[in-house]
């Protein structure tokens, strides 16, 4: 099954949580924070949102940083995502 996202939303996949400290240390599960970087795996085709034209300026296969809160978690064939809107996309990472 697969994703396609409409208007101005993107579908990301999370970058792994790390499970050790640069410096080694091994961090509880409790203390794991969930990373603001993904990669995109979907992008709707844009458009008129509120009025509003919409561009959209990533592609499938960008690293991106977003916005820590930002979006609606989906489970689909096993697998988690991230829905959001394009402008809680704060960076693409080159």
């Amino acid at each position: 099954m697969k994703i396609k996202p409409l208007l101005d939303k993107v579908v990301l996949e999370q970058a792994p949580v790390e499970e050790k400290t640069a410096s080694g240390i091994v961090l509880p599960n409790s203390t794991k924070e969930k990373p603001a970087i993904a990669t995109v795996v979907a992008v709707g085709d844009g458009g008129f949102v509120d009025g509003n034209e919409v561009k959209m300026l990533v592609k499938e296969g960008d690293k991106v940083l977003y916005s820590k809160y930002a979006g609606s978690d989906v489970k689909l064939d096993g697998k988690d995502y991230i829905v959001i809107k394009q402008a809680d996309i704060m960076a693409i990472i080159e």
